[in-house]
């Protein structure tokens, strides 16, 4: 069997380069996909690329809020449900979307094939909920796209190399399986098909007169999605940076051109700010009188990462009389995980307990023009100032400043900001 594995294979990529110029991954959210009608829109889509000479590859999440439907049923049969059973559960929305795509190509006159994850060779760690792709083993895909088929494969999903078992990946996993399918085919091109028209220089929900970006570059996309940007999940922005996959973010509901998301040497033209993003789905938790000598972060911080806990922003105080307190964000959907395992820390370090917020946000600005221009954090501290807004913890990187705000003032800041930096303007400042 053909393996294409993403790090070590290159004369395997480079077989799917040779064949991938006329080959196109599209790709479709659960919005775009919300009912049978939808779902026959995407397959006329489908078929006119394949009218067009293109090789077609579909990429479909769950219609709608089936996923979340699941969820509650698995819950309401079990507080903890099994991890197996549970991907098992929820990987069945992925396969009804497909099946019935389809369906809706065959009816228009074109052949067509749906597929799993596991059919359509997404190999996977033996992670549950959250696996990592090992490798994508196409042999079937090319196939079918040798025989003129139209290939549909469900999203979100694959199978594990050890167990055999089916295993989901995460948040935002059928956009990393289009990703993924777009390296190892060698796609000329990855579209994903949502709601909006593609990236903006802030949430249109938050900032009515928001523009839609040209184009943005992988670090900026990455930086975006990590501060609570929808459009992209950072996964697959990590694995389309890391193989070089270009991006169009695009309307299904609509044919004008989107967003590329590309490597920054194809973005001619660098705004110093190119967007700001919010995001209200963190808790800030603060440790308090931590004894500061050499060890004490490692023993904090190495439960919380064996349990799957990602910590975003961390800040520690200075030490006095020998203590310190640390405070750091987390993802809200974990707290009940991180709590008890916070207090019990907080106990064997001698710590004087923790304290969580969840009632904060967090506002970034973004611009991979920052390298060279400063001046960025000066204006935004000073317009956070303007509207009395309280900053309590600062990050930055390169090419992004974010600060943990109170949650009631996320959408003030984001307006006052996007005002602030000209976003509104064809030249952002």
């Amino acid at each position: 069997m053909a393996t294409t594995h993403f790090e070590t294979v290159p004369e395997v990529a480079a077989d799917a380069a040779a064949r991938g110029p006329d080959l196109v991954v599209m790709k479709f959210g659960g919005s775009s996909v919300a009912d049978t009608e939808k779902i026959k829109d995407v397959a006329r889509r489908l078929v006119r690329a394949r009218d067009e000479g293109l090789r077609v590859v579909g990429v479909l999440s769950a219609m709608g809020d089936t996923t979340d439907e699941l969820i509650r049923l698995a819950h309401q049969i079990s507080a903890r449900p099994h991890p197996r059973e549970y991907d098992m559960l929820i990987s069945v929305g992925e396969r009804i979307s497909n099946s019935l795509c389809a369906m809706a190509v065959h009816d228009l006159g074109h052949e067509a094939i749906s597929l799993t994850g596991s059919q359509a060779g997404i190999v996977t760690d033996t992670v549950h909920g959250k696996a990592k792709i090992a490798e994508v083993r196409a042999t079937r895909i090319n196939d079918a796209l040798d025989a003129g088929k139209i290939v549909l494969v469900a999203g979100f999903q694959g199978v594990s190399a050890d167990s055999h078992d089916v295993t989901t990946l995460g948040r935002g996993g059928s956009n990393l399986t289009a990703v993924a399918l777009a390296a190892a085919l060698g796609a000329g091109a990855c579209e994903m098909y949502t709601d909006v028209e593609g990236v903006f220089t802030a949430d249109p929900r938050i900032v009515p007169d928001a523009r839609k970006q040209p184009a943005v570059t992988y670090e900026e996309m990455l930086e975006l999605a990590a501060a609570g940007a929808k459009v992209l999940a950072l996964r697959s922005v990590e694995y389309a940076r890391n193989h070089g996959v270009r991006i169009h973010v695009r309307s299904t509901f609509a044919d004008a051109e989107g967003t590329l998301v590309v490597p920054e040497a194809d973005v001619l033209e660098q705004a110093i700010v190119s967007g700001i993003a919010s995001d209200t789905g963190d808790a800030k938790v603060t440790v308090l009188a931590v004894p500061d000598r050499p060890g004490i972060a490692g023993r904090m911080f190495r439960p919380l990462a064996d349990a799957g806990i990602h910590i975003d922003m961390i800040v520690q105080n200075v030490s006095a009389e020998g203590h310190t307190d640390i405070s750091f964000t987390l993802p809200k959907a974990d707290l009940p995980s991180a709590e008890p395992i916070l207090h019990d820390l907080a106990r064997e370090i001698g710590a004087g307990g923790a304290v969580v917020d969840p009632d904060i946000g967090k506002v970034t600005v973004v611009g991979a023009g920052m390298r060279s221009h400063p001046g960025v954090a000066s204006k935004m501290f000073e317009t956070l100032a303007e509207e009395k807004i309280n900053i309590q913890m600062i990050s930055t990187s390169e090419i992004k400043i974010s600060c943990v705000i109170s949650r009631d003032h996320v959408d003030a800041a984001v307006k006052a900001l996007h005002k602030a930096f000209e976003l509104d303007k064809t030249k952002a400042k």
